[in-house]
């Protein structure tokens, strides 16, 4: 072999496998070192589409098949339209399923998704595509503990864990710079959470737009009305909290 040294690693049919390489060198007197261990994981990555055609990037972690962008559908799984609602004191008031773009602006979709309230989460026409779900809680923390959380900590409130959420974010050029995008293992995961923002439930005013990514759980919470996660430019960790479910979130996905 001559410089640069190159090997191709034939993974067969392996999938969501870790595979731990090195390199050995020997010298004309059979002297030979070992190089640092490299883990490499090869994941099995995929595609979905939903009812109106958007073609969805997927991945697995461990068990679990998630899309890695945000949803963008602007129509129930059955056909019927998610109403649309623009004016802020209209969507506070909201007791029904509804989607908009962050500042009404639907160029913002193609990056960033649409942000829907928790209506249209739960809403037995089906927000997600054929054989796909908004995830639940206990979905969402075995995705966080897929990427490091322990039990108890994918179990309480507030911020939990070390550094999953800087796991979780992607598209480091979307994100104020902070603590989040400049831990080293920033975007590891390839879950690509990007901070769409999202729409306040008592005025419709929308905030937070290269700050924050919110995303819904169709999980109710029994003392604040329905869980959702966020990941913040300025923390590395996850937020656990519920809101009210006018508000306006980005949503993931989960296959069946």
């Amino acid at each position: 072999m001559t410089v640069p040294y190159e090997y191709e690693l034939d993974t067969g049919t392996g999938k969501n496998v870790n595979y731990t390489i090195y390199a050995k060198a020997f010298d004309t007197s059979n002297n030979n070192t070992n190089s640092e261990t490299i883990n490499i994981l090869v994941c099995e990555n995929g595609t979905v589409t939903d009812i109106d055609d958007n073609v969805y990037q997927t991945k697995m972690f461990g068990n679990q098949e998630w899309m890695v962008e945000n949803l963008k559908v602007n129509h129930y799984r059955n056909g019927d339209p998610i109403p649309n609602a623009t004016d802020g004191s209209t969507w506070a008031a909201l007791t029904y399923g509804a989607y908009c773009y962050y500042n009404n602006n639907s160029s913002n979709s193609e990056t960033y998704g649409a942000l829907y309230n928790w209506y249209a989460v739960e809403d037995s026409r089906g927000l997600a595509p054929e054989g796909w779900h908004v995830p639940t809680d206990d979905e969402i923390k075995e995705l966080e503990m897929y990427l490091g959380l322990s039990e108890s900590q994918a179990n309480s409130e507030g911020w939990r864990g070390t550094n999953e959420g800087s796991k979780l974010a992607g598209s480091h050029d979307l994100w104020t710079n902070g603590a989040m995008r400049n831990d080293p293992e920033f975007g590891s995961s390839g879950f690509d959470l990007i901070p769409g923002g999202f729409r306040n439930y008592y005025s419709g005013s929308f905030y937070s737009m290269g700050y924050s990514g919110r995303f819904w759980s169709s999980t109710e919470n029994n003392k604040h009305p329905a869980w959702y996660r966020d990941v913040d430019y300025d923390y590395t960790t996850v937020y656990r909290y519920g809101f009210i479910k006018c508000g306006g979130f980005s949503v993931r996905c989960v296959k069946d």
